[in-house]
């Protein structure tokens, strides 16, 4: 039985209900521990708390881009005639910017100001983001790790598959992996019904790389070729 279930089992037999509490729940630990002899003992690895880090904090440059180019949208579509598209790059926000009329007045003035002091800071997000998928490919490749070789898995989803899950070999089974990450579908049958619906559970970052890199390996792989020849 897993250790979370062995643990609230003890609040339920101790206390009656299974509410948290932090003295609740680190007394249930206590006791379930000791008569578990079963359970799996916890290793410190230090290779994955560092991956971890690391990809928080290209998670964190990556949603910093999104908010800057967004802003950076918005503000060009006051300056350039006809707008701007939502999706830019460094570059292309750039050359708007250059060929845009000339502001006229101070309102017009501040918003090219601003507009330009985005795009610096884009282009340093960039550099940055650049940066940290570098260390975490270094990270994943010394790791032994061929996740990135996959079409669809960038050095940014090894690098949290490889750190939120850590050993494989504490999952005893493909079963035991879908729950933990919540890809295991839940049944929600009804009467001579059946049917299964989607888990909220389980850890959600992997979950959005499980169900992410299927969509993006597909668009990505070359259709395949004829089996046979063409008689």
């Amino acid at each position: 039985m897993p250790a979370k279930l062995l643990s609230a089992r003890v609040r339920v037999f101790d206390t009656g209900q299974g509410r948290k509490t932090d003295p609740v729940d680190a007394h249930s630990v206590a006791v379930a521990g000791p008569r578990s002899p079963g359970l799996r003992q916890v290793h410190a690895d230090d290779t994955a708390v560092v991956l971890r880090l690391l990809v928080d904090r290209r998670d964190e440059l990556g949603q910093a881009r999104t908010e800057t180019v967004s802003r950076i949208h918005h503000l060009l579509l006051e300056l350039v005639p006809g707008g701007a598209k939502k999706f830019l790059t460094r570059g292309q926000a750039s050359y708007l910017l250059r060929t845009a009329p000339e502001p006229v007045g101070i309102v017009a003035q501040t918003r090219h100001q601003l507009a330009r002091e985005l795009i610096d800071e884009l282009t340093a997000i960039d550099a940055k983001i650049r940066a940290a998928d570098k260390q975490l490919l270094e990270f994943v490749t010394a790791a032994g790790s061929r996740l990135t070789e996959l079409n669809g898995i960038g050095p940014s989803g090894a690098a949290r598959l490889l750190g939120d899950v850590g050993d494989i070999e504490r999952f005893p089974t493909a079963a035991h992996f879908a729950s933990w990450n919540g890809t295991a579908p839940i049944e929600a049958s009804s009467g001579d019904q059946r049917r299964h619906r989607l888990s909220r559970a389980g850890n959600r970052r992997i979950n959005r790389s499980c169900t992410s890199w299927p969509s993006s390996s597909s668009a990505t792989t070359p259709r395949a070729g004829p089996t046979t020849a063409a008689g």
